[in-house]
């Protein structure tokens, strides 16, 4: 049931939302080039790698040494539009119809962090990630590394077609009101394997 619902809500989404990414594409071609897509491994269901899509929303902007600029000089005045109308999310929708991604569930995270979580913690990978999930409902990019984990455990341990429903009519809540909203959340949040590491 709940792998019928993303398929057909995927595609209705793309459908309707499809003039908007065009003309983002578009955009974020004349002002950044190509890529548009900015493409990551990421951690999926039962630890398995895979390649989240979204669009672009920074240069790639260099120092003398050819290393990446920080992402708070990088972010272009663009890319804090289409992050802040959540845009630069909807490609993932593209994971839904592949099979990698749900539309509810724990977001996926990068492969480095996989070694740093606790055995209850990567229970989260017992279900496909999603593009939005209890716990971005309930801060999104201001919690703490602990207090997502542990929605996402409360999420995964309680899971329903009921709760999915809930999870998603509150994104578009927060998402029209534009809460909970971070342009560069490195800068509120340290990475976890670092946070984990300054820990041990």
């Amino acid at each position: 049931m709940k792998r019928v619902i993303d398929v057909t809500c995927s595609a209705l989404i793309l459908l309707i939302l499809s003039p908007i990414v065009i003309v983002t594409c578009i955009l974020i071609r004349f002002k950044l080039g190509a890529p548009i897509l900015f493409k990551q491994e990421r951690i999926g269901y039962k630890d398995q790698v895979f390649i989240v899509y979204k669009l672009r929303t920074m240069s790639d902007a260099r120092d003398e040494n050819g290393h990446l600029l920080p992402d708070s000089v990088r972010l272009t005045r663009l890319g804090k539009i289409i992050r802040k109308l959540s845009i630069d999310e909807i490609p993932q929708l593209v994971n839904v119809l592949k099979g990698d991604m749900s539309i509810v569930g724990p977001r996926p995270l990068l492969v480095k962090y996989l070694p740093y979580y606790t055995e209850r913690e990567r229970k989260r990978h017992q279900v496909k990630p999603g593009i939005t999930g209890l716990a971005q409902i309930a801060g999104r990019n201001i919690l703490e590394w602990d207090e997502r984990f542990a929605i996402d455990v409360e999420y995964v341990e309680n899971a329903s077609i009921w709760l999915d429903m809930k999870i998603m009519l509150l994104t578009i809540v927060k998402v029209l009101r534009k809460e909970d909203i971070v342009d560069v959340p490195s800068e509120h949040l340290m990475d976890f394997d670092m946070e984990r590491k300054l820990k041990a």
